[in-house]
């Protein structure tokens, strides 16, 4: 009989809920019904994250809907009409996000909304083409990632809650493993060159900490304790690296300031993992193989 664990599986670790998907527990949370007020909660949240994480300007109010699409419509500019584009998009997620709130409004007041409803048809049409329109928004520092967030207050509305929490540890599954993969590049570089032992330790919190945030809700009572623990890691690994830079005692050579670059640069993926939880292949991708090279040519 194979002890191979299949994805899916729960179990209670360290007193924490978990769910098993390709090779982590993640901290699984239970599942709301599929009611219009459910939906509505977790849109409002990740539209909240989605709008957190995006260049900013783009948060159009959901009244201004007609104005801005006239505007985009007839910009010719490339440039101007993208960020425009990212404007009427932000407009027609609050949209859909402000009608799915009447729905549940008149749900409230015992009026019972059916799936044929005009005004629910025309809550999936601002989803639909804000998603379409998702081509035109950038991260507020660059790189990527908007993808899969700006994707997932769709995905809520259209899909039932349970299939959407499986996308979600799907997902964090895949960014827990990013995690390790650029924090195993950093721990190989340390190998490397001794001038970077003392970072060692702050490295391997900062990503046992990273996924940590990245499967815990920000709704969660246990964010009070997760989130400051991964701050004092962040701001630790921060700090010894920036103590590392100025120290004039140590002869600074190209070689030295190459590792200390890269060790900044999985830093930074590191963080942005933690926040954005989402994966960003290339990035990983990108960076793990400098760190390769960097140990086979030094």
């Amino acid at each position: 009989m194979s002890n191979e664990v299949k994805n899916g599986t729960t179990r209670e670790i360290d007193g924490k809920s978990c769910v098993f998907y390709d090779g982590y527990w993640i901290r699984s949370y239970h599942l709301h019904k599929d009611s219009y007020a459910d939906k509505k909660q977790m849109i409002d949240q990740l539209t909240r994250r989605v709008f957190h994480h995006v260049e900013q300007g783009i948060n159009t109010p959901s009244n201004r809907l007609d104005e801005i699409r006239a505007i985009y419509e007839s910009e010719e500019d490339p440039a101007r009409k993208r960020v425009k584009g990212a404007m009427l998009a932000g407009s027609l997620l609050n949209r859909g996000r402000h009608i799915l709130t009447a729905i549940v409004d008149l749900e409230d007041a015992g009026v019972k909304i059916e799936s044929s409803n005009e005004l629910l048809r025309e809550c999936g049409r601002c989803f639909i083409e804000a998603l379409s329109l998702g081509k035109h928004i950038k991260l507020a520092d660059g790189g990527e990632g908007v993808d899969e967030l700006w994707g997932e207050p769709f995905k809520v509305f259209s899909m039932p809650i349970e299939d959407f929490f499986k996308s979600r540890y799907i997902k964090i599954s895949q960014t827990m493993s990013e995690i390790d993969q650029v924090s195993c590049g950093i721990c190989n570089i340390i190998d490397n060159n001794s001038s970077f032992s003392e970072l060692m330790s702050k490295i391997l919190e900062l990503a046992v900490m990273a996924k940590m945030t990245c499967e815990t809700i920000r709704t969660d009572p246990v964010m009070f304790d997760v989130w400051p623990r991964y701050i004092a890691a962040k701001e630790a690994y921060e700090e010894s690296l920036q103590n590392l830079l100025v120290d004039k005692n140590h002869k600074k050579d190209e070689q030295y300031m190459e590792a200390y670059r890269l060790i900044k640069e999985g830093g930074f993926i590191l963080i942005k993992l933690a926040t954005l939880r989402v994966p960003i292949p290339d990035s990983v991708r990108h960076f793990t193989r400098s760190c390769t090279d960097f140990i086979e040519t030094s």
